[in-house]
């Protein structure tokens, strides 16, 4: 099927109110995702769409969502937004703010970590939206302050990360508590055996909007790869920020990781903030907003953040340590060279991670370039260490199992809570 390409918001046949709020909030033309996905989303239609991160799947199903919603309240919530993490919660719920200021389409977040009564308080405002993550929303559900049965538009934002993050069972609850009847909108960077079955469980005759390849980096992203010791991580890292003023984001492996080196650059004399599961929701927010306005220069950050984050102009990220799954590097780069911005990604790599590297490679379909003056290892990692050899694909260290829509697990919620 031919796909029109829309270069205007003006043309996708949205109201007056929202193109006001559209420009206010600084959209001067859609991006590929929002001009193929928002057409049959104002239609009501499903739409299963996949583009990597940084491409404006945000707007792409809330503007659609917000239209639909306007000026029918019900005094109960009749959209529902599950995302993966905290902080993307809550950016998405600023991007309804804005978008549907005009068209008084209001939302509230339900997020773990965060008061649960304050949560009450906001579902008892009587919101069109809620924004959630599913292990909070079933929270609200088994306490029944939370009803899922006049829902009418479901959205999944980065349904690979939720499923990577261990989400499947929380999800099929969920699924099982909403009506048949409902417009289902499934976003996602890559799409993975998983997020295809649970897009079959999901979606019915859904529109499939896909942008550039599912495993693609952003393409302004010039990624580099330095091969260091694990002794001289940290000396690298602070020769590389002395070469420049960037903002940079650093992904550590790990929590403990994450507040060693934070405490290495402070006492470096740089404007360090750190951020991981265990800070609590009000740290983690403000490392996250100091960055975005510069009062900290560098942001040290698990992968919990490899998608929470939306900062415009983050000009460098570093892998200070490689991920455990090949899918995360996609969407940790593609924190940098945002919808048209430029950026740089540099990843550290040591002795030990020589297998991670070869799958990230494998899913990328080309090397990582070598950084100018990083020599390759002396001794390389014998082939068959490879992740993938022989035609089978082992099992990733630290990959949860995926969704399984032939089982699931019944949430025992009547249709009362």
């Amino acid at each position: 099927m031919q796909t029109t390409v829309h270069s205007s918001f003006n043309n996708l046949g949205l109201s007056e109110a929202i193109l006001r709020d559209i420009a206010r909030a600084g959209f001067t033309e859609p991006t590929p995702i929002q001009a193929q996905a928002i057409p049959p989303g104002l239609a009501g239609r499903d739409v299963l769409g996949c583009a990597q991160t940084g491409t404006g799947k945000t707007a792409a199903f809330v503007i659609p969502m917000v239209e639909r919603l306007a000026g029918k309240s019900e005094g109960v919530p009749r959209g529902l937004i599950l995302a993966p993490t905290r902080e993307l919660a809550i950016q998405t719920q600023e991007t309804i703010t804005k978008l549907g200021h005009s068209r008084r389409v209001y939302a509230t977040t339900v997020v773990g970590g965060a008061d649960m009564n304050a949560q009450i308080r906001g579902l008892r405002q009587r919101p069109d939206i809620i924004v959630a993550t599913p292990g909070r929303l079933l929270d609200h559900m088994w306490n029944g302050t939370i009803n899922l049965m006049k829902m009418q538009i479901l959205v999944l934002d980065e349904a690979d990360r939720m499923l990577d993050m261990g989400f499947a069972p929380q999800i099929n609850q969920i699924l099982e508590a909403l009506p048949e009847e409902r417009q289902t909108l499934l976003f996602s960077a890559t799409m993975p055996t998983d997020v295809a079955d649970l897009a079959r469980a999901s979606v019915k005759d859904p529109v499939r909007v896909t942008i550039g390849r599912s495993a693609a980096p952003a393409e302004r992203a010039a990624q580099a790869l330095h091969h260091t010791t694990r002794e001289d991580k940290t000396k690298l890292l602070l020769t590389l920020l002395g070469q420049d003023r960037d903002s940079v984001l650093v992904f550590t492996r790990t929590k403990h990781g994450a507040d060693r080196l934070g405490r290495a650059l402070g006492n470096a004399g740089h404007r360090v903030a750190v951020i991981h599961g265990n800070r609590s929701l009000s740290q983690r927010r403000a490392a996250l907003e100091g960055f975005r306005r510069g009062t900290f220069r560098v942001l040290v950050a698990t992968d919990i953040a490899a998608r929470g984050i939306d900062v415009a102009n983050i000009g460098h990220v570093v892998n200070y340590d490689l991920p455990n799954t090949p899918e995360d590097y996609i969407h940790r780069i593609g924190r940098t060279a945002r919808v048209k911005a430029s950026g740089r990604a540099t990843s550290f790599v040591t002795a030990d991670d020589h297998v991670q590297l070869r799958a990230i490679e494998k899913l990328l379909g080309q090397p990582v370039p070598l950084a100018a003056g990083s020599a390759p290892p002396a001794h390389p990692v014998h082939p068959a260490h490879n992740l993938r050899h022989n035609g089978h694909r082992e099992t990733r260290p630290g990959r949860p199992s995926g969704f399984r829509p032939g089982r699931p697990v019944h949430a025992k919620l009547s249709h009362g809570t």
